[in-house]
């Protein structure tokens, strides 16, 4: 061999290396307890138990948002909810019957939600344009079919998965996207509503069958993930692993629902109208976190086998807090952990259960093992982080602030502040600001006073201080305008905000 041509093998192993790959992995709707590391005693996930292990815990980190879509939008753009485009959940119904899968199916402008506009550049398009190969697995949520605001128009080479959030509420989907074109799959459609027979035995796992059927959607798109890693093992790659785990409906692999109807025992089923029936609901929702887990575990061994599990950044987290129907018992699987989980406080509300997620990063050639961090950071910190490890300015100016010093364990910048909102609900505002916690809700009613709560002292979020420190209520009430601009779209405006 050349000389030369070491050099260039050389030179161009260097360049693979120089950077981490990145593996970003959302669950969507797991609570802040629903892990073994962070304190769960019922359901079983080993292989996250170990990343955590092989890497870091933040104790303190936030999603983007109480509810999907803003959440997701805040990762992509790196804005908060007080800027980002998406603030809210909402569906585009002024297209049509937007709720039917049948309508869907028949018209796919009737799926996805609404765009983000053209100006942004999401996080993916920072890492394409800095030389990653970037594939994303799972739910979108941030524009329909045939806008510009398809994965695949904003920095995806590669996309399998749901379009559109409200098909997303089925496991078993007539259909997929597979890149611009939709993938057909082997079940047949149910709508989201749709009940058992009117004669049906409730105890009879043959009266669900309908709601189990062949093509489950996290397998399909999981293989996916893995053919990507596997095609790109030998450039840096992007992979943003948008699991639909544990959304309802409660929809799982047998193996797994089997398993926990054997620990558990004896359930009564849920009849239930909002989304799918099922035999054994703590089963069948056990049984879905424990899949996640699996695939978590089967994407570190595909890492190992292609040589890149050291030079891989994986992130672990979730979108929002878990859900507070009544399908999901989160009080027998203490789903907010120590948090409070008054199901009024849990998936949609700014309250510490709604916005506050398990956190876990691994990167073995960086972070030392089974360490733990409080650093308070949230969804818009992983676009700064990005920029920060390729040492590249933002494309504007964002709201997030870089990790990448803790992972390293070094000085860490920490925010002044993390804000969040929502239109929804009755309106509600969200701040932290170290160990307080300011909350205004009702604001679609008018203006509201700020209630204060010291997560120090009060976790809960049950004593409202507000009175006794005046001082921090004006300084709250300052970054509370400071941190927001008046949305564009109609629908997340707040009354109470003067929008």
């Amino acid at each position: 061999m050349t000389p030369f041509l070491i050099f260039t093998l050389l030179s161009c192993n260097e360049s693979k290396n120089s950077n981490p790959n990145i593996i970003y992995i959302l669950a969507d709707d797991l609570g802040y307890g629903e892990i073994g590391v962070f304190g769960q005693k019922h359901i079983e996930t080993p292989n996250i138990d170990a990343l955590a292990k092989n890497g870091m815990i933040f104790t303190d980190h936030y999603s983007g948002s109480p509810v999907c879509a803003p959440s997701r939008s805040v990762l992509m753009t790196g804005l908060h909810t007080g800027k980002t485009p998406i603030r809210d959940n909402g569906e585009w119904g002024e297209r049509g019957n937007v709720w039917s899968f049948k309508a869907m199916l028949d018209n796919p402008n009737l799926e996805g939600q609404r765009p983000l506009p053209d100006s942004i550049v999401t996080v993916a398009q920072v890492l394409k344009n800095s030389g990653y190969r970037t594939g994303m697995v799972g739910k979108w949520g941030l524009g329909a079919p045939n806008t510009m605001s398809i994965p695949n128009e904003k920095g995806f080479d590669f996309f399998y998965g749901y379009n559109c959030q409200r098909l997303a509420h089925s496991y078993y989907p007539t259909h997929l996207w597979k890149n611009k074109e939709r993938e057909y799959l082997d079940n047949y459609l149910v709508e989201k509503n749709e009940d058992l027979a009117p004669d049906a035995d409730i105890y009879d796992e043959i009266s669900y069958a309908k709601y189990n059927q062949i093509d489950y959607t996290p397998t399909l798109m999981h293989n996916e993930a893995l053919n990507f890693i596997e095609k790109n093992k030998n450039e840096n790659f992007f992979l943003y692993y948008a699991s639909l785990i544990p959304h309802l409906a409660l929809q799982a692999p047998k193996k797994w629902e089997d398993y926990y109807r054997k620990k558990f025992g004896k359930e009564e089923p849920y009849t239930g109208y909002s989304y799918y029936p099922s035999m054994t609901p703590k089963a069948t929702y056990a049984a879905m976190i424990s899949y996640l887990d699996e695939q978590v575990g089967e994407i570190v061994s595909k890492l190992k086998e292609i040589g890149q599990y050291d030079n891989t950044l994986i992130i672990f987290t979730s979108d929002n807090g878990p859900s507070f129907l009544k399908e999901v018992d989160v009080e027998f699987f203490e789903s907010a952990s120590y948090l409070n989980s008054s199901r009024d406080r849990l998936k949609g509300s700014v309250n510490e259960g709604g916005i506050r997620v398990p956190m876990i990063a691994s990167w073995p050639n960086v972070i030392k093992k089974e360490t733990k961090t409080n650093h308070i950071s949230s969804f818009q910190d992983f676009y700064a982080t990005v920029c920060d490890i390729l040492n590249i300015e933002p494309p504007y100016e964002i709201d997030g602030l870089s990790f990448y010093p803790t992972l390293k364990d070094e000085n860490q910048i920490k925010h002044n502040y993390l804000y969040w909102e929502k239109a929804s609900k009755s309106g509600q505002q969200g701040i932290r600001y170290g160990k307080w916690k300011g909350i205004k809700k009702n604001l679609q009613n008018g203006k509201q006073k700020l209630k204060l709560y010291n997560l120090d002292e009060d976790i809960l979020e049950l004593n409202d201080i507000a009175e006794k420190h005046p001082e921090i209520v004006s300084k709250l009430e300052e970054f509370l305008i400071e941190a927001r601009t008046k949305p564009k779209l109609d629908r997340f405006k707040i009354k109470g905000l003067g929008d």
